[in-house]
């Protein structure tokens, strides 16, 4: 107890808010690098199906010391379930299936618009304000996109052959904007950690039996590395990620922590650029520099008014 009052004494919630959420941020990045690392390895079910059966292993050892209304769907299952569909059996499955086709620069400053798709979501699905700040970031976030899935060539828009993993990118984060506006409406009467962890156990009856017949035709390949890849992506960024990211809101609420967002392209354009060597130029350099301004100037946005019902550990915005 005296060690945890001396850190608290020694970093302000601020210090220590922005140091989570980053953490947050950098194993996301991981999980897109991983993702591409793996993609001749292991298929998109199998990979989803695995990453989620170890974090419902760990989310339900915690949610043993919760009331035991939180481990049980009641009157939440049909949100539930469609939180489990949108961001567990249909987002990751379509962003490690990108990830088999893109780069995983391009996928991290594609994720760049997470935050301002999931805006106009809520707006457009359950009436959260959308200021008119918000709307021209968005729109010079999908400027950036454009340049980041085209690189700068004009002649790309007459025909999208080969650009469909970006384009997958960008339809699992749709997918995950769903899910983010779900999140909110559930976790109005629960928990963040009992929402996230029934919505991945509901997906899992989803996820198997996708794998069990993609093996037939991507047949999981590979060694121990491989094996140690799978486990750390069920573990760090499924569970420290998300651990992480709402004792960073605790801190700093949800529109401080998403001040910080966009780390995450910033990560894993570099993770990519050099730990997979892959190239960066001056088209992700301008279409990244479009995508994460536009992001850090609608957050930086003054506050909508937040719903009484609604609580500080909603869904971030993951990978």
């Amino acid at each position: 107890m005296k060690a945890t009052a001396k850190i608290r004494a020694a970093f302000p919630p601020w210090v220590m808010g922005g140091l989570l959420v980053n953490l947050a941020t950098f194993t996301w990045a991981t999980n897109v690098i991983l993702g591409r690392w793996l993609r001749e390895s292991i298929g998109p079910f199998t990979l989803s199906a695995l990453r989620f059966a170890l974090a419902v292993l760990c989310f339900g050892a915690l949610l043993r010391a919760r009331p035991p209304a939180e481990r049980r769907p009641g009157r939440d299952l049909p949100l539930l379930l469609a939180m489990a569909l949108t961001g567990v059996a249909l987002f990751a499955p379509t962003l490690y299936g990108g990830l088999r086709e893109t780069t995983a620069v391009n996928a991290t400053l594609i994720n760049g618009l997470g935050p301002l798709i999931t805006g106009l979501l809520a707006a457009l699905l359950i009436r959260e304000p959308f200021s008119a700040r918000q709307g021209i970031a968005a729109l010079l976030g999908l400027i950036g996109v454009g340049i980041v899935i085209s690189g700068g060539s004009p002649t790309f828009w007459r025909s999208l052959r080969g650009q469909g993993g970006d384009l997958m990118v960008l339809a699992a984060l749709t997918l995950w904007g769903l899910y983010s506006v779900l999140g909110r409406r559930v976790m109005a009467r629960r928990s963040a950690l009992s929402a996230t962890a029934l919505s991945m156990a509901l997906a899992l009856p989803m996820l198997i039996p996708a794998a069990l017949i993609e093996q037939r035709f991507l047949p999981l390949r590979g060694g121990p590395e491989v094996a140690l890849a799978v486990l750390y992506i069920g573990i760090a960024p499924t569970v420290l990620g998300f651990l992480a990211w709402n004792a960073g809101v605790r801190r700093l609420g949800p529109g401080g922590a998403m001040m910080f967002y966009n780390t995450l392209p910033l990560y894993g354009a570099l993770l990519g650029h050099f730990l997979l060597r892959e190239p960066l130029g001056l088209a992700h350099l301008i279409g990244g520099a479009l995508i994460l301004g536009a992001g850090l100037w609608a957050a930086a946005s003054p506050p909508a008014r937040t719903p009484r019902a609604e609580r500080n550990d909603k869904p971030g915005y993951a990978s």
